[in-house]
């Protein structure tokens, strides 16, 4: 199989029974990290079976979800999750797909529009910053959902976890602060 070049289509990946995944566009040996940073680029590629060609690209985006899920950063909520699986085998089963494709396109559509409604709704207000810092953590939460995204194009959020806290802790000492003037 040659190699294809970024426009030519989705790129094939092989997998060998070895569980190995192999990059036919770069001809190296890739891991799911590498499968799931190609998905927040927006690169389309195509898992296939080494031996059969079978194409197993929605058996390996789900071992993507579900390690991402384990790393402790969960966003399927339990209850979603419970809820997908009493779907299989109950007839509405082939609409799911489609509903939640059509949900998640919309989701990414007025992610501008929410955005924009919940910075305005805390505009002039002691909880302005919180809600601009809170926006970062979401859209970079988001990220993966956006197609042709790259990573750092979102405005994540460069600080630490302890200049968060810092920042978290001053934002709330100046807030006590207003609310003491306000008793007074």
């Amino acid at each position: 199989m040659k190699k294809q070049n970024a426009g030519d289509g989705p790129v094939i990946i092989k997998k060998y029974a070895n569980r190995r995944l192999y990059n036919t566009e770069t001809s190296s040996y890739i891991t799911l990290e590498h499968l799931a940073a190609m998905t927040r680029e927006g690169r389309d590629f195509k898992v296939v079976d080494a031996k059969s060609e079978e194409d197993i690209t929605h058996n390996i985006l789900t071992q993507i979800i579900m390690e991402e899920e384990s790393r402790g950063q969960t966003m399927l909520p339990v209850n979603f999750l419970r809820q997908l699986i009493a779907m299989y085998g109950d007839s509405m089963q082939q609409m799911v797909p489609g509903y939640l494709e059509a949900s998640m396109d919309s989701f990414r559509r007025n992610q501008e529009q929410f955005k924009s409604a919940v910075e305005g709704a805390f505009a002039n207000s002691p909880f302005a910053d919180l809600a601009k810092r809170n926006m970062a953590m979401f859209e970079a939460a988001t990220q993966a959902f956006k197609p042709g995204a790259k990573p750092g194009d979102a405005p994540v959020p460069a600080a630490s976890k302890d200049d968060e806290i810092a920042a978290l802790k001053a934002e709330l000492s100046r807030l006590h602060e207003k609310i003491e003037k306000l008793g007074d």
